[in-house]
């Protein structure tokens, strides 16, 4: 079967590869970008480790074929922060010890991502609602809340770092 084309912007940059038409987003990322931040977890669209950002929506890239993302922008853990320099987010979840084993960290960062961009202060349910298909087995959840709203807050200038 022919390979077929797909161009997107991933973190800012233009990218063409070329994938199979059944390829999920996930692979195409890792294997053919070379965009290794998205994570496997389950493969089945249930625990959130894949998540990233499409035209600045969170979207399973283990369910989302690759081809579904021809002219999109599309954003990873991996383009959070260029240089050296941690995003608030990442920032947070270091200060609050929010991330331990690392299995979500990178889709917890997406989701809250998508969350803060379009409500820069969120209320701690609102957090709780835009990471529930997430999923956490390790910190019990509140450190990774904690660490969205400090980030949210440190954004707004209402605490310092």
């Amino acid at each position: 079967m022919p390979k077929t084309p797909v161009t997107f912007t991933l973190n800012g940059a233009e990218t063409g590869i070329f994938v199979d038409p059944g390829l999920n987003l996930l692979e195409a990322l890792r294997r053919e970008a070379g965009d290794l931040s998205p994570k496997f977890g389950c493969g089945q669209g249930t625990c959130g480790a894949c998540t990233i950002l499409i035209n600045g929506e969170p979207h399973l890239s283990c369910l989302t074929l690759a081809v579904a993302a021809q002219d999109a922008d599309i954003s990873t853990t991996g383009g959070l922060a260029p240089g050296a320099d941690l995003h608030p987010l990442q920032q947070a979840f270091a200060d609050g010890f929010a991330a331990q084993c690392g299995f979500c960290t990178s889709g917890m960062l997406m989701a809250a991502k998508a969350l803060l961009d379009r409500n820069p202060r969120p209320t701690r349910d609102e957090v709780v609602e835009a990471i529930s298909g997430n999923l956490c087995r390790c910190t019990g959840y509140d450190p990774i809340v904690d660490a969205i709203l400090d980030a949210a807050a440190r954004v707004q200038g209402r605490v310092t770092a």
